[in-house]
């Protein structure tokens, strides 16, 4: 079910990359989560699944997008102005939300996010939220993009920073250039080599760490493995784990 949405709100952070706050009657919904946006185009009606930048409770809905080039929707949505319209999901679902981590013993002290490019978005929404910050000792986000140009959000990432300095620790990297303060590394590879958690001046272990992993698939593979090589296991309902993942595509 599709409801029809106004464009209230939107930035570029990039040729490439923008956010749009849209105005929709979705509902509640879980941080975390995603919606779909949609469009008939030349007569069939195109969706694409995003995850809500937003946290619970606001009157909007907001998207990270990217557009590529040979996309059916992107590049229709980046053309979207403040007053356009859009077709909304009626209600946002999905997985990656802090409900779905083990809980009481199995919980762990320390909370990581990994995420590439868009897929910062759903963490964000968490960060947002109260619930992290009261159930996690530690609040980890590693953040990987291509260029510094990609680093959306960036001045909120440095209000948590702000807001939770003994907390929460942010970790850039940048793949493609040289950016003070950010590692130049592939997640996967900061992982393996340590890096990533001497920056983060925390820990990876099965017995402290639940990570939540969102974005391109060759990230979330190696990831996996990297952690899984620390002793960390998948997390499912019937056998808790450390590692929960959203695959984008």
């Amino acid at each position: 079910m599709w409801i029809e949405g106004s464009v209230i709100e939107r930035h570029d952070w990039s040729d490439k990359l923008f956010s749009l706050k849209i105005k929709a009657d979705t509902g509640q919904f879980i941080a975390g989560q995603f919606t779909k946006l949609s469009q008939v185009i030349d007569g069939k009606r195109i969706g694409r699944a995003y995850s809500l930048v937003n946290p619970p409770g606001t009157d909007y809905v907001e998207i990270l997008i990217v557009a590529v080039d040979d996309g059916l929707l992107s590049p229709n949505l980046q053309a979207l102005n403040e007053g356009d319209v859009i077709d909304v999901a009626a209600k946002a679902t999905g997985f990656m939300t802090l409900d779905e981590l083990p809980k009481d013993e199995h919980k762990g002290k320390h909370l990581w996010f990994l995420a590439t490019g868009t897929a910062v978005g759903p963490f964000i929404s968490i960060m947002a939220t109260d619930e992290p910050w009261q159930s996690y000792q530690k609040v980890v986000l590693v953040y990987g993009v291509r260029e510094a140009a990609d680093l959306a959000y960036l001045a909120l990432l440095r209000e948590f920073e702000a807001t939770y300095p003994e907390q929460f620790k942010l970790v850039l990297s940048v793949t493609r250039e040289e950016v003070a303060g950010a590692l130049r590394c592939r997640i996967p590879d900061g992982l393996n080599n340590g890096d990533i958690e001497a920056a983060a001046g925390v820990t990876l272990s099965a017995k402290d760490s639940q990570v939540m992993i969102c974005g391109n698939p060759g990230m979330i593979t190696g990831a996996q493995q990297a952690l899984k090589d620390k002793g960390l296991v998948k997390n499912l309902r019937r056998a808790p784990g450390q590692i929960t993942v959203e695959k984008y595509w």
